[in-house]
């Protein structure tokens, strides 16, 4: 089905449109032009909207707003925000009475008239996702990025040809009911995560299946050798599977030999660089190369490879340098939502840090932060909702050995906490190991906020 189609079969249904985000703006200012009856349905209030609320109705939309911004849900399609589970009493019911439950990325899925290489996993998706696009573009290619990296496609979709390439970051959130999948899937890692939606974490994995499980035996799908989960699910790929390792050679994929990277397909192998060649910091980034290069392997030159790699500085927000004041340097780490994703900033660095953490609870373990936390940090600030679960997991750990922990009440107290405690030499990161909604929009709002805090320091 092309785009155009789509919107044709719109023609006459109402179509309510679930959260009034970033990733649902475009979708609905697209559905208004054509005429489309809309309503727009956000637990937001109007005062929380602000002016977009006025503009959204000046161009037809209805509002529905609020604590009851679900009730008396008849529309005949319904596209769901990220995040929202498709088995909501509301939404069930809806569908029961006959209603399409449906998204943007899955009507994208549905629509989009190019290949897609696709990225997902528990930490890395969006470094590895950049990473890719970013060689395929310096490979000559028209690249268009979206997806759960905040750049929704499908209001883009006229503007693709069938030549292009799309690249995508899918969340658990996005893939839960997704039925197709893209011709290289990625699959970075896996641990617990987001289980304050997910029922528990065999549906969290069952979710993310869905990156790979409706492939044909021509596509790819790459995963992870070094992480169990991972490595067991690419049994179940019905294509062509690729592996990274670190650890291990691997048949088809790309592997550690020492600090060569290299390629493997077909008998033959090749060093692509070495790991002196990337910029980022951390073993964690070198095994987003990998994973990229396995996707991208045929269609990007190593030479171009190299040459990235030694210039790539990272993403916004994923142990991204502020400033080094006095000697002392300052990292942003918002990302790590997850205690993993802070496990691997702190290794990322080969001294002791001074660690910011804390922020909303999303019901997973922290048991594993601590003993990592004992070794790698040397001054730990909490700041937000889980600092109790953070201390209790420092203080509890085996190799506790009196780690000072400081209990703040915003990130200006953090810094200056900090900025007091540190000489020339030190790393200050804010890595919270833990979701931005107790205090913040999102990460992104999170990181921005620290990082005018730290620029503003003397």
């Amino acid at each position: 089905m092309t785009f155009e189609e789509y919107l044709t079969s719109l023609e006459g249904k109402r179509v309510a449109v679930i959260g009034i985000g970033i990733s649902n703006q475009p979708l609905i200012e697209l559905l208004l032009q054509r005429g489309i009856a809309v309503t727009a349905r956000d637990k937001k209030d109007r005062t929380a909207l602000g002016a977009l609320a006025g503009e959204l109705e000046s161009r037809g939309a209805v509002l529905r707003l609020g604590a009851d911004y679900l009730e008396d849900l008849t529309e005949d399609v319904i596209f769901r925000t990220p995040g929202m589970r498709p088995d909501l009493p509301q939404l069930r019911q809806a569908v029961e009475r006959g209603s399409v439950l449906t998204s943007e990325m899955e009507v994208f899925f549905q629509v989009c008239p190019c290949p897609m290489l696709a990225v997902t996993g528990s930490d890395g998706k969006t470094t590895t996702t950049t990473i890719i696009a970013s060689l395929l573009k310096k490979a000559g290619r028209t690249v268009h990025l979206g997806g759960n990296i905040g750049n929704p496609l499908l209001a883009q979709t006229p503007q693709m040809q069938p030549e292009d390439l799309a690249v995508l970051e899918l969340s658990s959130f996005q893939l839960m009911t997704m039925t197709s999948s893209p011709h290289v899937a990625v699959m970075t890692n896996l641990s617990p995560n987001h289980l304050d939606v997910h029922k528990d974490y065999a549906e969290y994995i069952a979710a993310k299946e869905n990156i790979f499980t409706h492939q044909s035996v021509q596509d790819i799908a790459v995963f992870n050798a070094d992480n169990e989960v991972t490595a067991a699910l690419a049994e179940k790929a019905l294509g062509r599977v690729r592996l990274f390792s670190r650890q291990r050679e691997v048949a088809d994929g790309v592997f550690l030999r020492g600090t060569s990277v290299v390629a493997r397909s077909d008998g033959k192998e090749r060093v692509v660089m070495d790991t002196s060649d990337i910029q980022l910091p951390g073993v964690h980034n070198i095994e987003n190369y990998l994973a990229a290069i396995a996707a991208v392997d045929g269609m990007v030159s190593d030479e171009i490879i190299r040459d990235f790699a030694r210039t790539f500085g990272g993403v916004e927000h994923r142990i991204e340098l502020i400033r080094t004041l006095d000697g002392v340097r300052w990292y942003n780490d918002s990302i790590a939502s997850s205690p993993s994703r802070t496990i691997a900033g702190l290794r990322s660095f080969p001294e002791k840090v001074v660690l910011i953490a804390g922020g909303k609870d999303k019901g997973i373990s922290y048991d594993s932060l601590g003993p990592v936390v004992n070794d790698h940090v040397k001054l730990l600030i909490l700041c937000g909702a889980t600092a109790g679960v953070i201390r209790r997991a420092v203080e509890q750990a085996p190799n506790y050995a009196g780690l000072e922990i400081f209990d703040v009440s915003d990130y200006e107290e953090a810094a200056a906490l900090a900025r007091s405690r540190t000489q020339p030499g030190d790393v200050v990161i804010l890595s919270p190991a833990s979701t931005s909604f107790d205090r913040f929009a999102n990460f992104m709002e999170r990181g921005r906020v620290f990082k005018d805090v730290v620029n503003r320091l003397q």
